[in-house]
């Protein structure tokens, strides 16, 4: 079984900036919808995701906090545009960045359009107390906080007044 274990914490300045290695353009669209997945209707969410010149279809299982199911699948960018187009709610155009702080990768990710003002930094780990070093640059931890996931960004963006 995949299993995911990631924190995301808000940005309180953005000094991260100097340590990008490389950043990557995305677009990712889901086939269902938060609500359906908040009210225990669905188990898992089921996300499209385009960077560059690949595609991946990802399921995560829909348990809040660090620990969570997930797996990925490289399909052909054809087959993620076509399926962009069945995307309940809109797609989340975001640029993530790597940025390496004492021997781990953070991605940072800074959304575009609706979510545009929202930046987010990621650490994934191998064991949900694993111990590691904060950043100068790092905020509150949201790692539970549903608001925050990709997927309750897709319908209710940031910008929206529901999602202050």
């Amino acid at each position: 079984m995949a299993i995911e274990i990631e924190r995301k914490f808000l940005l309180v300045s953005d000094t991260w900036r100097r340590l990008v290695k490389r950043q990557q353009c995305m677009s990712q669209g889901y086939l269902n919808d938060a609500q359906g997945v908040k009210a225990g209707r669905e188990n898992c969410s089921v996300r499209i995701r385009i960077a560059g010149a690949v595609a991946y279809l990802n399921i995560k299982s829909r348990e809040l906090g660090a620990r969570r199911q997930e797996f990925e699948y490289p399909i052909p960018v054809a087959d993620a545009d076509a399926m962009m187009e069945l995307a309940c709610g809109g797609i989340i155009e975001k640029v993530r960045h790597y940025v390496e702080y004492e021997s781990h990768l953070w991605e940072i990710d800074e959304f575009k359009g609706a979510n545009a003002g929202l930046v987010v930094a990621e650490i994934e780990l191998k064991a949900v107390d694993e111990a590691f070093s904060k950043p100068e640059w790092l905020g509150e931890e949201v790692t539970s906080l549903p608001r925050y996931y990709n997927l309750a960004l897709s319908s209710n963006p940031f910008s929206s007044t529901l999602n202050r």
